[in-house]
């Protein structure tokens, strides 16, 4: 599959590395600097080279969206329409500071996002797991039962593709609903970043729900 790797920082440079492992074509964009996107490319292994926006969505099968919300009106516009291309959205709308939600209630950063590029398939996951979790899931991917990712959109289609990623990552995908969703899940990944980063234990953290059975 072809994967295209919208954004340098954490969660792009984590995701588009380990989908190189599993024999995806990735190629990573959007970087302060051209040489940042060289050496992620470098280190991803075979199969990952680096460009421009406009090569990463290129006859892309995915592109993943992992960029500060401040940065979302210019990677959307490098992007162009991204019409029918199934996109994944790890983004959390938040301030300059990272400490507070700047869309929520009767909205979300998600739908925002969909109402910006509507012509693209949408779909959310992968923003309420710390980027530090990555990397030991996928270490642990042939042991269960596997974590749960939270996984949301309107696109069936696009869930699948998403769906078949979270897995290589070593995730179990968890159905949370519609794209309309976020409005819950976004103010839940702050809670998930408390738990990782302001508690104690380290910042690799995992979740996973059970219901249980009579």
């Amino acid at each position: 599959m072809k994967i295209g790797i919208l954004g340098s920082g954490l969660m792009g440079a984590k995701l588009g590395t380990l989908w190189a492992r599993c024999g995806h074509e990735v190629t990573f964009a959007y970087a302060r600097s051209m040489a940042k996107l060289e050496r992620l490319a470098r280190d991803a292994g075979a199969g990952a080279a680096s460009g421009s926006v406009a090569d990463a969505v290129r006859d892309a099968d995915a592109v993943l969206l992992a960029v500060h919300w401040s940065r979302i009106g210019d990677v959307l516009e490098q992007a162009g329409d991204l019409a029918g291309q199934v996109v994944l959205n790890c983004c959390v709308p938040l301030d300059e500071s990272n400490t507070d939600l700047v869309v929520g209630t009767t909205t979300s950063g998600a739908e925002e996002l969909a109402g910006m590029r509507p012509d693209a398939r949408w779909v959310s996951c992968f923003n309420t797991s710390p980027s530090e979790s990555f990397a030991g899931v996928f270490a642990r991917k042939e042991q269960a039962p596997r974590p749960h990712l939270l996984i949301y959109g309107d696109d069936a289609g696009a869930k699948d593709i998403a769906n078949g990623l979270i897995r290589d990552i070593g995730f179990e995908p968890l159905e949370a609903g519609g794209l309309h969703t976020a409005r819950f899940v976004e103010p839940f990944a702050m809670v998930t970043a408390e738990l990782a980063y302001g508690q104690p234990g380290g910042p690799a953290l995992t979740y996973r729900f059970e219901k249980l059975r009579d």
